[in-house]
């Protein structure tokens, strides 16, 4: 146990150090991850991992789409309902049939049900492969948004498919009209269990005293709390943790209203999905050499074969399936039409973004190693093997690519919506502005009397001018342009001399750690504002 436990600390350590080289190379992470997840299984003397399916099921997947659900805009995610739903229902089983019916014909053995079961892993994209490859390009609000409201969703219905398939298998009896009537039902409660248990989550964050700490633990608690619930009544998990995740997140500004809660929380919850993601290419990595070897009569050539097959096939009908969606709705309806045009650029990043991640891989791994009577899970090490191909050929060539496709085609802004400096300069001018109208109207006398809070009206007041500044140095010529950049570069220079500062005062042992730290915490806000306010 403690050889494991240190070989994948190990392991761990050298996939973190890749992932560095990835942001040093600006390649997506997670196409080192798939790729680690490979060179791992060539390390001679790696031992075989053998971890229960539904383990790997529980641990990996609540927190994953939970996360998912948090950082999905609502009002975003209901403003292209139906792109998203088309993509995330229609794509997902137009998907997983053909995916079922086409193995089924060329893989010996393989059933229907195995076919639908293979459909449901490899079916959903990864928003988290797709974000991390479009980040700092300019890539439409739209098409952002469809894919990461994709990706949340179709993870729930993939899943679902996947569960009904396995049942199919397990029990040997499958009935579309049953399965139908099943799926609603199941769909359904689970999204009534979402709903009550966030629900209740939120009354405990928002009345009860709790700590930054135990905020951020209840977080983690949450998606297995509202997973493990739902699943208890026989009701869909994954659409409970989905529903949870989206309506805590839309109550967050009541939830959690403090700085230190919000800054706490967010440093946990990056750095286990980052933990997760890597942990679950390990995984495979580690299982790997045992899959290839338990692949049965099928050669290591037809795994590959089969794999590549599967690939092509997913990737050529998210096109088939994306263009349709995007213009006839539009031909048939004339609200739609009122819409701005998607054109062909915006369905072709969409159409190319469809990289599998995380997801299909936990799906994967999920199988059952066993059938209830006690005999081995039919072609349980060809599907992994096939799920891995089709995870590495999607996110290294569509990963690798889809930056160069983004810069030839020159994508443009579709919708009438502010660039993203002018939104965050009109926030913050709008939030200062009724800050400095509170405290004039309802403290007019204690502002003249009371030192600090004069110096907080005039702090605001500043901050007015220079978000002001900032809004007018976004239409303003190159000239002007040059003293700003050089304000900034002068404050990041004052705000790293200051962290030197703290630097001496901690080694000169006067202040109380605590109280240095929190200065910190301070000048890295202001210097994240100051970094954000970069006018490029």
């Amino acid at each position: 146990m403690h050889h494991t436990l240190l070989l994948i600390l190990g392991l761990l350590f050298l996939v973190i150090l890749l992932v560095m080289l990835a942001q040093r190379m600006r390649i997506a992470y997670p196409i080192f991850l798939v790729i680690a997840g490979l060179g791992i299984s060539f390390i001679p003397g790696v031992p075989l991992l053998h971890l229960e399916p539904e383990l790997i099921f529980l641990i990996f997947l609540p927190p994953l789409l939970y996360e998912a659900a948090w950082y999905t805009s609502w009002n975003d995610f209901w403003k292209w309902k139906r792109p998203i739903a088309l993509l995330a229902f229609g794509l997902v089983f137009f998907t997983s049939t053909i995916v079922a019916y086409t193995s089924t014909a060329l893989i010996p053995g393989f059933t229907l049900a195995l076919g639908f079961l293979l459909g449901g892993i490899v079916s959903p994209p990864d928003a988290i492969a797709a974000a991390t490859v479009m980040r700092g390009m300019d890539v439409p609000k739209r098409v952002m948004t469809i894919l990461e409201g994709e990706s949340l969703i179709n993870d729930a219905s993939s899943l679902i498919v996947f569960r009904f398939a396995l049942l199919a298998i397990t029990t040997g009896t499958f009935s579309l009209q049953q399965a139908t009537g099943q799926f609603f039902l199941v769909a359904g409660m689970g999204i009534v269990v979402g709903l009550v248990g966030a629900n209740i989550m939120y009354l405990i964050h928002r009345f009860l005293p709790t700590t930054p700490a135990i905020d951020a633990a209840f977080t983690v608690m949450t998606p297995y709390i509202l997973f493990l619930s739902a699943e208890q009544f026989h009701f869909s998990g994954v659409m409970a943790v989905v529903t949870g995740g989206l309506f805590m997140s839309y109550r967050a500004h009541e939830v959690f209203q403090t700085g230190s809660t919000r800054v706490n929380m967010l440093g946990v919850w990056n750095t286990m999905i980052f933990v997760m993601n890597a942990l679950v290419f390990i995984l495979i990595g580690l299982a790997l050499p045992g899959i290839v070897e338990g692949l049965g009569h099928n050669s290591l050539l037809d795994g590959i074969k089969y794999g590549l097959l599967v690939s092509g096939i997913v990737i050529a009908l998210r096109f088939i399936w994306v263009y349709p969606a995007a213009h006839i709705p539009r031909w048939l309806s004339s609200k739609i039409r009122q819409e701005p045009n998607p054109g062909w650029k915006g369905p072709l990043i969409i159409s190319w973004a469809g990289m599998r991640g995380v997801v299909s891989l936990a799906t994967a791994l999920s199988i059952p190693l066993l059938m209830p009577d006690g005999a081995a899970f039919p072609q349980r090490n060809l599907i992994l093997f096939i799920t891995f191909v089709v995870i590495f050929v999607t996110l290294v060539f569509q990963g690798l690519t889809l930056p160069f496709v983004i810069r030839l085609i020159k994508l443009e802004e579709m919708d009438n919506i502010a660039p993203e400096d002018e939104q965050q300069m009109g926030i913050e001018l709008r939030l200062n502005k009724a800050a400095l109208q509170y405290i004039e109207e309802k403290y007019p006398v204690d502002v003249l009397s009371n030192d600090l809070l004069g110096f907080f009206k005039s702090n605001l007041e500043s901050e007015i001018f220079n978000a002001e500044q900032c809004l007018f140095s976004l239409s303003c010529d190159q000239s002007e342009k040059h003293e700003i950049d050089l304000y900034h570069k002068i404050l990041g220079e004052v705000y790293a001399l200051q962290r030197r500062e703290l630097f001496q005062l901690r080694r000169e042992k006067f202040f109380s750690d605590e109280e240095i730290r929190k200065a910190e915490l301070q000048l890295d806000l202001n210097d994240l504002k100051v970094n954000r306010l970069v006018v490029h």
